[in-house]
């Protein structure tokens, strides 16, 4: 394991005195607060303010039970990985785990494939912040918004983990107040409780006037699955986080316990409430957005402006997120020895400061192949991370089946959070994750994303095998001592 670049005395934080650093190094600058609106924050995506609409147009009301699917199965994951977090805090989460309990070469592949994800994620958010931002001051070109957003957010994370944690408890907080007030106000509507609502009162019956629950049959709910599964990635980052907070055990365990009503909320409250103020085939769905559909319909004024606030803090909040993300993975393979060992180390501030700005070097890599060559490079290296999110879950569910044995052996007392049914609900969300990733195969879209992310994992794969393959031959060849 490579050493660390720390200032500060045994216990002490690296230009914090009295305050303890995390076990690897960083610096344990994120307070409970802040880890709580991460966990929050982590499952509210952008995509689920743009991209809900095209589901409901695919499904019809049935979209409730695709949330639904994929919810479940996100807590079940959820809960393993929280299960291991808990008993082993880490910055490198399931690639750390996945190390110990598969063997090297998985924890040095799905820790790059995660990077690469988030990198081609920055690219992404900065494009859609650059066209919110243009749209507001349009003598600024996009490009310049897109370079400025990246420029603050590494500025932020650069400066220290209790920066980047205090933007996104605001940001994160942003967003949850206007979901929970869009879902309360939405309800009132419905209900024909708030008044001066132009398409409201109707209660549920929106559910089933339109050609009834299941309009484009019950297929619909797995079309719908495709959909919306990609809006959820992001709720294992308070796991990451957690590594450099102040008691990590109970910041994950009380994240993992609250992904239930977290998803209920956010993701199946918000949509119900747009189910039930509009029919399902209301253009304005698709044409405006879900939620823009629905705040119209409540005869909100400027819903379109006020939702173009609130999904610019939702992609400011994922580049936060996605360039600490995929710094802290760089860290974490740097300390493993899977890459430079300069991502390895901190500065005073307990900052890994080169993990970061490599990760950045490649999101404006990213950022430039979009403008550059949108409907080629970029749409290959969207392509080729888009099915990441669900080989990450499969790498999570197959590691907690080992690291049961092993923290058991280890540590039994350190085994606070268990996943539930073990290991027949372990192994039902692989049959789930797996079912998802062949059903892919049968969609146009999905079949490409499936097909080139397999191509990056294999070559990612196949490069962890031949260092092994060295490393042993090296070994072997060196002189016994």
């Amino acid at each position: 394991m490579t050493s660390h670049t720390t200032l500060a005395g045994p216990g002490q934080q690296p230009g914090e005195p009295g305050k303890p650093d995390s076990p690897d190094g960083l610096q344990a600058g994120l307070k409970n607060r802040h880890l709580s609106m991460i966990a929050i924050g982590g499952v509210i995506g952008a995509g689920l303010f743009v991209g809900s609409g095209a589901g409901i147009a695919a499904a019809g009301p049935a979209i409730l039970l695709s949330y639904a699917l994929v919810g479940l199965m996100v807590v079940f994951v959820m809960r393993m990985l929280g299960e291991m977090a808990v008993a082993r805090p880490s910055s490198g989460s399931f690639s750390a785990y996945a190390d110990r309990a598969l063997g090297r070469w998985a924890g040095f592949s799905i820790g790059w494939l995660y990077w690469f994800f988030w990198v081609v994620v920055l690219a992404v958010e900065a494009t859609a912040g650059a066209k919110i931002l243009e749209s507001w001051v349009p003598g600024v070109p996009q490009w310049a918004w897109a370079l400025i957003v990246m420029v603050v957010l590494t500025a932020t994370n650069l400066v220290s983990v209790g920066s980047y944690g205090e933007f996104e408890f605001w940001f994160a907080g942003i967003k949850v107040v206007a979901i929970g007030a869009f879902v309360v106000v939405g309800l009132l509507a419905v209900f024909g409780i708030l008044p001066g609502a132009d398409n409201a009162g109707s209660g549920l019956a929106h559910l089933t006037d339109t050609g009834g629950f299941f309009p484009e049959g019950p297929g619909a709910i797995l079309t719908g699955v495709l959909m919306v599964v990609f809006s959820f990635m992001g709720s294992e980052i308070v796991t990451l986080a957690a590594g450099e907070s102040e008691d990590p055990r109970r910041a994950v365990s009380k994240a993992t316990n609250s992904v239930i009503w977290r998803i209920a909320i956010f993701y199946l409250g918000s949509i119900f409430v747009v189910l039930t103020l509009l029919p399902w085939n209301d253009p304005s769905i698709v044409e405006d957005g879900s939620y823009v559909a629905a705040l119209n319909a409540i005869g909100i004024p400027h819903a379109g402006q006020v939702m173009d606030v609130i999904v610019l803090t939702a992609v400011l909040s994922c580049l936060n997120s996605g360039l600490y993300t995929a710094s802290r993975m760089a860290f974490s393979l740097g300390q493993r020895g899977d890459a430079p060992r300069a991502f390895a180390r901190v500065n005073k501030r307990g900052v890994p400061q080169a993990a970061i700005l490599s990760s950045v070097v490649f999101g404006f890599v990213a950022v430039f192949f979009n403008y550059q060559w949108p409907d080629t490079v970029f749409a290959f290296l969207l392509n080729s991370s888009g099915a990441v999110a669900l080989f990450v879950w499969l790498v999570i569910c197959f590691t907690q089946l080992r690291m049961r044995g092993i923290i058991l052996r280890e540590s039994p007392e350190k085994l606070v959070v268990r996943m539930w049914l073990f290991p027949y609900l372990t192994w039902a969300t692989i049959a789930m994750i797996s079912f998802v990733l062949v059903y892919m195969l049968t969609d146009d879209a999905g079949r490409e994303q499936v097909l080139l992310s397999l191509l990056v994992a294999a070559l990612v794969v196949g490069i962890s095998l031949v260092r092994e393959a060295r490393s042993r031959k090296a070994e072997a060849a060196a002189p016994a001592e």
